[in-house]
């Protein structure tokens, strides 16, 4: 039987042995948190906020959001300038005390590749303000090599 590798393994299967990306698999992961707290004047339509500033050379995994209470009709996207969406297009959130999971699409997973600048990541907030009580928590997860 032969010994198969897949795109991120095939240095390995090189000779001389290659080096594998520390992005694809034994690098480090950075996380990066933001807890925002839900108050009057905080959250409104058109509003941004900003959640992380990951580095050049950086690949996005995934992310999580996580709140204490729905955020009724308010839409939340993650990104940055000139593509507010790039990590989570903007969608309801409306999940209490369950983490759920975002960018498993083309952004995540690997699909962006690593990020070519460093960049300042937020959430923009449309539709509805967002609730005037509760916490909201963003992590975003990058591969380091």
């Amino acid at each position: 039987m032969a010994k198969q590798y897949g795109n991120y393994t095939a240095p390995r299967g090189q000779i001389p042995v290659g080096q594998i990306d520390g992005s694809s698999q034994g690098g480090h992961v950075r996380v990066y948190r933001e807890q925002i707290t839900l108050a009057a004047g905080v959250g409104t339509t058109a509003d941004t906020v900003v959640v992380a500033y990951p580095s050049k050379g950086e690949q996005f995994l995934f992310g999580v959001l996580t709140s204490t209470v729905t955020l009724g009709t308010s839409t939340v996207a993650v990104g940055i300038t000139g593509a507010t969406g790039k990590y989570r297009a903007a969608a309801a959130f409306t999940a209490v005390d369950t983490p759920t999971l975002f960018g498993a699409g083309a952004a995540g997973l690997g699909g962006a590749g690593k990020l070519g600048a460093d960049e300042e990541v937020f959430l923009t907030i449309a539709t509805a303000n967002l609730p005037t009580s509760g916490t909201l928590t963003v992590d975003l997860y990058f591969a380091q090599t």
